[in-house]
C-alpha cells in the first residue's frame, strides 16, 4: 500500500515537472511549418511579413475547446528568446 502511494506521488511530481518546464523556442520559415503548438510555447517565423529587423513570434496563448489558440506579434530580433 505504501509503495503504491509512493509511486503515485513520484508519477504526479514528474507530470507537474513536465508541465512547468519551459519549452525551447523553435524557428521556422513559414507559419504552415507549425504542425502543433502547446500552451505557452513560442515559435519564431521568419517569413518576411514583419518590418526589417523584426521576426514574427507565434505563442500558444489560450486553451479553447478547439485546441490551443495562438497570438502573433512582431519582435525585434535582438529580443528573441533563446
Amino acid at each position: 500500500m505504501i509503495i503504491a502511494m509512493q509511486r503515485t506521488m513520484i508519477g504526479a511530481a514528474g507530470a507537474v515537472l513536465l508541465l512547468v518546464t519551459p519549452a525551447l523556442a523553435e524557428r521556422v520559415s513559414r507559419e504552415s511549418d507549425i504542425t502543433s503548438l502547446r500552451l505557452g510555447q513560442h515559435i519564431y517565423v521568419d517569413d518576411g511579413t514583419c518590418p526589417a529587423g523584426q521576426i514574427k513570434e507565434i505563442t500558444g496563448s489560450k486553451l479553447t475547446p478547439q485546441g490551443v489558440a495562438f497570438t502573433r506579434k512582431c519582435l525585434d530580433r535582438r529580443n528573441m528568446r533563446q
